[in-house]
């Protein structure tokens, strides 16, 4: 891969890193600012139920941004864009899609299909 493209991907990805950083500390904000006590049941059960969901948002992007430090790891290795499993190239179109791929899309669909066999 050309250093350009590598470049590119490292900056796509930073940006998606700076991003969700954003989006946690703003949350982290928002919860900390509620406060007090909510007298209506309906009311205190709508803020629990969205804090949940926002928990539950920021436990996915704590999983993708482990993924854009990988990622950005491999970029750093040299090993960018190549498939974990077969260390064959990962397809161009499939990086771009998801630049935090390590798989290229025949090991990933393996991958996919023993998942699946093994919770039958």
């Amino acid at each position: 891969m050309k250093s350009e493209q590598l470049q590119e991907f490292r900056e796509q990805l930073e940006a998606m890193r700076g991003e969700i950083i954003s989006d946690v500390e703003q949350t982290l904000m928002d919860m900390t600012s509620q406060h007090g006590n909510i007298p209506d049941p309906n009311d205190r059960a709508t803020i629990e139920s969205d804090r949940e969901f926002e928990l539950r948002l920021r436990s996915r992007e704590h999983k993708l941004l482990n993924k854009i430090e990988s990622a950005i790891g491999r970029i750093d290795k040299g090993t960018y864009g190549i498939c974990a499993d077969c260390e064959e190239p990962i397809g161009m179109k499939r990086l771009q899609a998801r630049p935090v791929a390590s798989y290229c899309i025949d090991c990933k669909l393996e991958q996919e299909r023993r998942e699946k066999n093994l919770g039958k």
